[in-house]
Order: C-alpha cells, then sequence, then structure tokens
C-alpha cells in the first residue's frame, strides 16, 4: 500500500497489537523531525555554499558574519516552501533535472580537478595518500575518530526514502519506490567513492589550511587550489544550485510525511494541519508553511558557535534512523505472519538484510549523538543533538500517554474518502 507516511504505516502494521499505536506514533514523530533535519542541514549546507562564492568574488578579503549566514539560510528556506507551494506540478522535473545536474557535476569535478592541479603545476597526491594516509585533527583517539569519519557518509544517504514520502504521487510505486531507494544509495556509494579519491588527490595535504580555508568552505578552498579563481567560482555556483534543489526535495518529502501524520491525527491541531488546499493544486500549504517554520526555528542553532550548527546535520541521522530501524524491527520479531512479499522482494536473503539493518542503525543512532571533541568534552563541544531528538522522543512518549492514546488510532485508510483530509474550498 504506497503512502506518504510510509515508515509509520509498516511499524503500525508489523508490530504486536499491544505496541503498534504507541511505536507507530514514535516513530511518525521521529521520521518527521528526521527529514525537517534534513532540510535544515542541506539549506545550511547551501548558505555556506552561497557565500563562500561571495568570499571566492572579493579574493577572500570578506568572512560571511552568523547572523548574515543565518539570514541566508531563512531566506533559502522560505523560498523552497513558495516553490513547494506553487511548483508542485513541475516537482517530478525539477528532481530529474537535480538527479541529472548531480551526475553531471561529478563527473566535471571527477575531470577537472585532476587537469586544473597539473595545469597549474600543483601536487597530485600520491596513491599512498590518497587510499593510506590518515590524519586526526581531533581529540578523540584514533580508533574512534575513524568510527566518526563515517558520520559524512552516513549524512550524505540518509533522505534515501525521500522517494517513500511522494509514494502516494508515483507511478507503479510498489516497484519504483524500492529501486529509487536502491539506485539512490547505490550511486551516492559510487560517485562518491570516485569523488572522494579525486578530492584526496588534488587536496593540499595541509588539512587545517583547507578546513580553515578564508572562503568559509573546505570544497571552495579545493577548487580554488586545483582550478584558480574562475573555475572555483564557476563550479561553486553549480554546486550551490544543485544544493539548492536538493533542499526542495526534502521539504517537499517533510511536509508529505508531515501532513500524512496530522491526516491520521497524531499531530496537535491535526485538523488544522491536514488541510489542502483545492485553490493551490490540493496541496497541503498549511503543513508546508509549518515544516519551514520548524527549519527557521532549529536553524537559530547557527547562531551560537560550529558545533552547534553540526547537530542540524546528526539530527537528521538520528530522527531518520530511528525511524526505519522500528519497523524492520517489528517485522522481524512480530510480522512474520503479516509480510506479504510484493514486486519487489529479495527472497531469503531478506532477513539478514533485515538484522544487519537494524544492528547498523542502532550503533549510527548512539554515534550521531557524539560531541565533537571528547573523551573529556567542554560545553563548547556539546552535541546538541541528543538534546532536541532526545527531547521529541520523550515528549512524543508523555503527550502519547497523557492524551494521544484516547485519539490516534494508527494509520486510516482514506482512499475515496471525502472531508476535510482530502481538500476544502479553502
Amino acid at each position: 500500500m504506497p503512502t506518504a507516511g510510509g515508515l509509520y504505516f509498516w511499524t503500525h502494521y508489523f508490530s504486536g497489537e499491544k505496541w503498534k499505536n504507541p511505536l507507530s506514533f514514535v516513530v511518525g514523530y521521529s521520521n518527521s523531525l528526521g527529514l525537517i533535519g534534513g532540510v535544515c542541514s542541506i539549506d545550511y549546507g547551501f548558505a555556506t555554499m552561497l557565500l563562500s562564492v561571495v568570499s571566492i568574488a572579493r579574493d577572500g578579503n570578506w568572512t560571511a558574519s552568523r547572523p548574515v549566514l543565518y539570514g541566508t539560510y531563512v531566506a533559502c528556506v522560505v523560498v523552497h516552501g513558495l516553490i513547494a507551494i506553487f511548483c508542485a506540478r513541475i516537482m517530478p522535473k525539477i528532481q530529474s533535472a537535480c538527479i541529472v545536474s548531480n551526475v553531471g557535476l561529478v563527473l566535471a569535478t571527477v575531470l577537472a580537478l585532476p587537469i586544473g592541479k597539473a595545469v597549474r603545476g600543483g601536487q597530485i597526491n600520491s596513491g599512498t595518500y590518497v587510499f593510506g594516509h590518515s590524519e586526526n585533527l581531533t581529540t578523540w583517539p584514533q580508533g574512534w575518530t575513524f568510527m566518526l569519519s563515517w558520520m559524512s557518509p552516513i549524512w550524505t544517504i540518509g533522505a534515501f526514502d525521500s522517494c517513500v514520502h511522494m509514494s502516494e504521487e508515483a507511478s507503479h510505486a510498489a516497484r519504483a519506490v524500492p529501486l529509487g531507494i536502491i539506485w539512490s544509495a547505490g550511486l551516492c556509494g559510487l560517485l562518491g567513492f570516485v569523488s572522494l579519491a579525486l578530492i584526496a588527490a588534488v587536496i593540499n595535504p595541509d588539512l587545517n589550511a583547507v578546513l580553515n580555508s578564508s572562503f568559509g568552505q573546505p570544497m571552495a578552498q579545493i577548487y580554488y587550489d586545483a582550478l584558480g579563481k574562475s573555475g572555483a567560482l564557476g563550479f561553486m555556483v553549480v554546486v550551490t544550485i544543485v544544493q539548492f534543489f536538493m533542499g526542495l526535495s526534502l521539504v517537499v518529502a517533510a511536509s508529505r510525511q508531515s501532513w500524512a501524520f496530522s491526516r491520521d491525527g497524531a499531530l496537535p491541531f491535526s485538523s488544522f494541519f491536514r488541510h489542502v488546499s483545492k485553490r493551490v493544486r490540493y496541496q497541503p500549504v498549511r503543513m508546508v508553511c509549518f515544516v519551514v517554520l520548524v527549519s527557521v526555528i532549529l536553524g537559530l542553532l547557527c547562531l551560537i558557535d560550529e558545533a552547534a550548527s553540526s547537530a542540524l546535520f546528526s539530527l537528521a541521522v538520528a530522527g531518520n534512523d530511528l525511524a526505519w530501524m522500528v519497523p524492520i524491527l517489528s517485522r522481524l520479531v512480530w510480522g512474520k505472519e503479516r509480510f506479504h512479499p510484493g514486486e519487489f522482494y529479495t527472497g531469503w536473503f531478506s532477513k539478514p538484510i533485515a538484522v544487519t539493518a537494524v544492528v547498523y542503525l542502532a550503533y549510527v543512532i548512539v554515534l550521531s549523538m557524539f560531541p565533537t571533541g571528547g573523551p573529556g568534552p567542554s560545553p563548547q563541544d556539546m552535541n546538541y543533538t541528543i538534546v532536541i531528538n532526545g527531547s521529541l522522543w520523550l515528549g512524543a512518549m508523555v503527550y502519547y500517554v497523557v492524551y494521544a492514546r484516547k485519539v490516534y488510532r494508527g494509520p486510516q485508510m482514506t482512499v475515496g474518502a471525502g472531508g476535510e483530509s482530502s481538500g476544502d474550498e479553502k
């Protein structure tokens, strides 16, 4: 059954009778926060990239303040909300163009960086450096630093479930959605490996100089060192545009998940938020505005310091991974008789995949809570992920026990049903 609220729907479907409502309730909240966290992290990345373009144009003689960074972030989120509301009809074309642009950008980067470095007489790092060199720039021990380095690739593929939340609007969703997940993660892995290998080949071995670039963006410094000012400007403009449309996709996914959750009566003021507008091609306008508002509030973290800003990335990981782990675990524990293979099925291999996924996701959730510095972190190293996600998970459970258990009955089938959830004249 294709549904925009896929993860909490599957949790409810597979869980035991006693647990299906509370577990699906917490999963729905966690998934909504995870997707909104994805919006925050991508749009924060967009803001740093856009401002790095300005810095490159001024030869590194200008650095954006945190209020300017936050203002740019807010503008990006608001524009995403407007596009998600008024341009929904062309979203499939926008997303297709984004995919093509992403692949094209990777290929162009892979070709341009080593050629530019060689033409400019720069040093190409050896294969030993690329594949065998490690450098610990944190206060954590070497082994744990290696584990924490997983967070970047984990975040990169962390929104692979976006297509799940568009399943109600997809053709042949039973097959298209799982293939979309596989292609998304698979291409990220392949293209990411190639990209990182080439970046490691051309990067300045003085990593502190790259990380503390006057441009405010390490990738901008890498482009600048290899291609010069004009080349860096050109590539960073394209990177920024691609990043912008990635954020747009997350706004759409987050609004669809949260709208489905409100349709099932799980959010406070659900009757208000589940409204869809006939005037704007049946779009969940109020929920899009809610996603934008929450993203703007969470973005205030970037006004504190860099450690607080990093929580925008890890809260997306923790929220989404818990939302994925619970339905998979429910399928293993309770759902043996309820599971019926669909068009896409991995056969006998599905159980080992599920067990591996549960162990991996549990580990990543713990990993995402660690501060940037340790093992004796200072208050400045605080990872706000545990505060935000922990408060949401605990708050959802308290809200369920105190009130929502009286009204929440799990995902409701509304196909063919009239009423407010399918639109009104307002």
